[in-house]
């Protein structure tokens, strides 16, 4: 698997857990802050490490910035230069934004500018943000001692259409499938956390596996990304 490329914009907190998770995982990570002390402090850490304006559209441009497989906005209580930042990013696309946000009013004009994936700091951490970076395909997770992890994840697309027992979970890639989580079909709405989910229950081996299903699987995390991998 080729080396992914992730840019982290603001180095607080949150941005920096992203940035150190990401290099653990084997990502090539550049970081940008305006503030020097901060770009100083982590650049031994890091691949890269960029004090600038990040709502500068030429300092962007200058960082040959739409190579990167993704950006992630996690400037701190400035919203509107984060609003900024991300619609440059946007203009001068980038493959895909994840941007921060506090409260449904901000989430609702980061759509408006063309941001569909949104986080907030309350409800996500930097870990989990990172780990979805490096795996799109992974919506949430819980973290366990000796590697192993529960895991949310988009059903992969040859999963799709097939049986539980034909997919083989246990038998083939030694992890479990502790149950679906299926979408509540109503009515075409905007936004996406107008989405309703419900839970099937323990899977049986005739289940099959629907399009926009979520996988809550249970395993060594090597064995989920390999999962994840074949079956793209």
């Amino acid at each position: 698997m080729a080396q992914k490329k992730f840019v982290v914009i603001g180095i607080g907190r949150f941005g920096s857990v992203i940035a150190k998770t990401l290099m653990k995982r084997g990502a090539e990570v550049m970081v940008i802050d305006r503030n020097e002390e901060i770009i100083n402090n982590i650049a031994d850490e890091v691949s890269s490490a960029v004090a600038l304006d990040a709502t500068d559209k030429k300092a962007l441009m200058s960082q040959n910035i739409s190579d990167f497989d993704a950006a992630v906005v996690s400037i701190g209580d400035d919203f509107e230069q984060r609003l900024l930042c991300s619609s440059l990013l946007y203009d001068l696309g980038v493959k895909r934004i994840i941007a921060r946000a506090s409260g449904k009013n901000q989430r609702t004009i980061l759509r408006k500018v063309g941001i569909q994936e949104i986080l907030s700091p309350e409800d996500e951490v930097g870990i989990n943000v990172a780990e979805r970076l490096i795996n799109p395909s992974i919506m949430a997770y819980f973290e366990l001692p000796d590697g192993y992890e529960v895991a949310e994840v988009l059903a992969p697309p040859d999963t799709v259409g097939r049986t539980t027992e034909d997919i083989g979970f246990l038998n083939r890639y030694n992890i479990m499938l502790l149950t679906i989580k299926k979408e509540i079909t109503k009515s075409e709405k905007e936004n996406q956390e107008d989405k309703e989910f419900h839970v099937t229950g323990l899977p049986t081996g005739d289940a099959v596996i629907q399009k926009n299903d979520y996988l809550i699987i249970f395993g060594g995390k090597k064995n989920i990304d390999k999962f994840i991998e074949i079956n793209q």
